[in-house]
């Protein structure tokens, strides 16, 4: 009996899966369609097909495989890294509520960009001085989080809390320091925790997807 309903929970998992796949690859086509260059959802498709045979040739289909695809995977990519890092802290805590922002990382993450961004100040130097603060600045809550565990015996809700404490901490460190800081950067720090997509490239596609790849097979 309960052989039988996990293999049938599993088979609805598989077709969900299979379901999502197609409707990323149809809504990924209409996405490449849109902009102030007209293009149709059956010329995105051929040329997608065209380019991965040989290189761009018309204005066309540069538009699309060097411009709007590499933004449409990255978009992808990112969205199933944030999935990965929901489910898995989750999983791990046993608790619906357990997300990156309920436990402080993002915030962390965010607070460590606008150092770099408004300051200037980072652990890392060159281009990696945004990506490598807020990559450094994220472990804190983690570290916070394993010391409540392993030292106090800490159950999922009280990491969780301990996670909301610190997201609110770090957001009023980074309000203080916007407070102070130039228009400018402000306004660069505010667009990079919101998200953007237009520096996407082909050459950005392979670090991040090898990234992803790896933490999935690790957490799995």
């Amino acid at each position: 009996m309960v052989i039988d309903s996990y293999k049938k929970s599993a088979k609805k998992k598989v077709i969900f899966i299979i379901f999502n796949l197609a409707l990323i690859f149809v809504v990924a086509g209409i996405s490449a369609t849109l902009g102030s260059y007209p293009i149709s959802v059956s010329d995105v498709y051929s040329i997608i097909l065209k380019c991965l045979i040989s290189h761009p040739k018309t204005t066309k289909e540069s538009i699309v495989w060097n411009l709007r695809l590499p933004r449409i995977l990255l978009a992808v990519i990112a969205g199933a890294g944030l999935a990965c890092a929901g489910a898995m802290t989750q999983g791990v805590l046993r608790n619906p509520l357990a997300t990156p922002y309920t436990l402080g990382i993002s915030s962390a993450a965010a607070l460590g960009a606008a150092i770099a961004i408004l300051l200037s100040k980072g652990i890392f130097a060159g281009k990696y001085l945004i990506v490598g603060n807020a990559f450094a600045f994220s472990l804190i809550p983690v570290f916070v989080i394993l010391a409540l565990a392993r030292f106090k015996g800490a159950t999922p809700e009280t990491m969780i809390l301990a996670g909301i404490a610190m997201m609110y901490i770090f957001n009023a460190i980074i309000t203080i320091i916007m407070y102070f800081a130039e228009p400018e950067a402000v306004k660069t720090a505010y667009f990079w925790m919101i998200g953007d997509l237009g520096k996407a490239s082909w050459d950005v596609i392979p670090v991040t997807f090898t990234s992803l790849v790896v933490c999935f097979v690790i957490l799995m």
